[in-house]
C-alpha cells in the first residue's frame, strides 16, 4: 500500500474515533442528566417543596438514561462495523480506545439506570 493510501486509511480511522468519542460525550451527558434530574426531584419531594409533579422524576431519569445507553450502543455497533470494513480494506489497524471508553461509559449508564429504577 502506498503512503497516500496508508495515510488516507489512518485519517479515516481517526475520524471514526472522533465520531465515536462525540457519541460517548453525548451519551454521558444524557446519562448524567437523567440521573441528576432524578436526584433533584427526589430531593424536592423529600423536602416537600414539590408535592405533585406532573411527570414522575423517575420516568424522566429512566428515559434519559435509556436514550443515552441506546445511542451509545448503536454508535458502538456502527463504530465496530466501520472499523471492520476498514480492516478488511486496508489491513490491520490499531485497537480502538474510543470503543473501550464506550464500554466503560455503558457500564456507568447501567449502574445509573439500576440506581434510578431501584430508587437508590
Amino acid at each position: 500500500m502506498d503512503a497516500n493510501t496508508r495515510l488516507a486509511a489512518q485519517r479515516t480511522r481517526l475520524a471514526q474515533e472522533r465520531t465515536m468519542m462525540a457519541w460517548v460525550r453525548t451519551a454521558t451527558s444524557l446519562i448524567a442528566f437523567g440521573f441528576t434530574v432524578y436526584q433533584l426531584f427526589r430531593f424536592l419531594e423529600e423536602s416537600e417543596r414539590l408535592s405533585e409533579p406532573w411527570v414522575s422524576p423517575q420516568m424522566i431519569g429512566v428515559v434519559s438514561i435509556v436514550i443515552g445507553l441506546t445511542a451509545l450502543v448503536l454508535a458502538w455497533l456502527q463504530h465496530r462495523q466501520a472499523l471492520k470494513t476498514l480492516r478488511a480494506e486496508f489491513g490491520p489497524m490499531p485497537y480502538s480506545v474510543a470503543g473501550v471508553v464506550a464500554v466503560l461509559i455503558a457500564g456507568f449508564g447501567v449502574i445509573a439506570l439500576l440506581g434510578v429504577t431501584l430508587r437508590l
